[in-house]
């Protein structure tokens, strides 16, 4: 029977991870790179999704859709919770988060009890920067492209703490990876404590040489904080790659997991040092659970991250990355050709994955991202700053090609 016959027909009977599990058969033995273009393959993975596709939604960087199984099994679980609270949620499903802490620690590559969950990265990371003992004139260096919600957990800590926050520029994209390590280290000075810095930027999608840069803090009794927030389940990586401390991500990203989670990795001989965001008792100081402590809260969406982490196991990070940049370069090398445009994504797939960015010069990025969605129904996000302003474009595993060549056909309609 013709592939792709076969494959329609099973999707009439599946689930959206038995979708992914049987088109996967199909092309196990391509190389990412070839099932990034097999349009077979990602027709079926779409079929996975509840997207309204009367709108093209390019700004899946912000929270991605989760696919229709994900958003079964988080219904289920809270009708579950529902029908007796107390006993149901608190008893029954809460006890199963630790089956999620133990797939998460594999997919990262961690011990469990090194991994927390949490409702974001901002929450992962802020648990991080407000529960280091830091001194007053403590120096914490970050760069000026870092997330801004970690900056004002910094600036907050200048307030209250009097430590000192210091930024670094680096041009997008850099030279080098070993570029962007270099200006951290030409950074340092006697008086600094931590750096923080994103294993991928959310503006352009700059990836940087986290293991470097941690190993030399290291040697200089230097925290780092690394934030993940685009990073895990975007492109493939484990913790050994990273040699990190402390990483915070956030699940609803391109985990396509329920919305509102999160992880945070702490190294376990870092835990008893560490204070949580909201009290824990003492017998949980050297437990990573203590930065669980948050109070009532559902046990629906982070048990449902489970479905999230077996879709994205059937369809594989080598071939989720290759696609994301496969649709990635498919615009930035359409439009790089406009005069006003400049593509400030690195085209070095060590340097960046699906997040690209189109510079803009002498163009409000902000009207031209309001034309796109009140007259194409495209979404996407602007951003400026004094050093650069355009718009950062991501699509994912459920966008057509259609929907990207409809993107770059309308901003060059546009901007003409």
């Amino acid at each position: 029977m013709h592939r792709r016959n076969f494959l329609s027909i099973a999707s009439l009977h599946a689930t959206s991870i038995a979708v992914a599990q049987n088109a996967a058969r199909y092309v196990r033995d391509n190389t990412p790179a070839s099932a990034a273009r097999d349009e077979d393959f990602w027709a079926e993975v779409r079929t996975a999704f509840t997207v309204d596709r009367n709108l093209i939604n390019l700004n899946n960087g912000g929270v991605s859709p989760s696919p229709r199984v994900v958003q079964e099994a988080m219904r289920r679980y809270l009708e579950f919770s529902n029908g007796a609270p107390v006993h149901n949620m608190w008893k029954i499903l809460e006890p199963q988060v630790e089956s999620v802490r133990r797939r998460l620690a594999h997919t990262f590559g961690a011990d469990p009890e090194e991994i927390a969950l949490t409702r974001n990265a901002s929450e992962a990371l802020e648990i991080v920067q407000m529960g280091m003992n830091l001194q007053p004139g403590d120096e914490v260096i970050t760069t000026t492209q870092d997330y801004p919600r970690m900056i004002t957990a910094y600036r907050q800590r200048e307030r209250r703490d009097k430590i000192s926050l210091k930024f670094i520029q680096f041009p997008v994209p850099p030279p080098s990876l070993d570029d962007l390590a270099g200006r951290f280290e030409r950074a340092i000075t006697p008086k600094t404590r931590v750096l923080l810095l994103c294993h991928i930027t959310n503006r352009t999608g700059q990836i940087f040489p986290v293991k470097t840069i941690c190993r030399m803090a290291r040697a200089r009794n230097i925290e780092v904080v690394v934030d993940g927030a685009h990073a895990f389940a975007h492109f493939p990586f484990k913790h050994e790659d990273l040699d990190c401390d402390y990483y915070g991500t956030s699940l609803h990203k391109w985990l396509l997991a329920p919305h509102g989670t999160g992880l945070l990795y702490v190294r376990k001989a870092k835990i008893p040092a560490l204070w949580p965001l909201m009290a824990a008792p003492e017998r949980l100081n050297s437990d990573i659970r203590k930065f669980e402590e948050i109070g009532t809260h559902p046990a629906a969406n982070h048990n449902a991250i489970g479905e999230a982490l077996t879709f994205h196991d059937s369809i594989g990070v080598e071939r989720k990355a290759a696609r994301l940049r496969y649709l990635r370069d498919r615009w930035a090398e359409r439009l790089a050709r406009l005069k006003p445009a400049k593509i400030l994504h690195s085209p070095d797939p060590a340097q960046s994955c699906g997040l690209g960015f189109l510079g803009l010069q002498g163009v409000d990025a902000a009207k031209l991202t309001a034309s796109l969605l009140d007259k194409y129904g495209i979404i996407v996000a602007s951003m400026s700053s004094d050093e650069y302003s355009g718009i950062r474009v991501t699509p994912n595993i459920y966008t057509t090609l259609e929907e990207i060549d409809t993107f770059s056909t309308a901003v060059e309609k546009l901007l003409a």
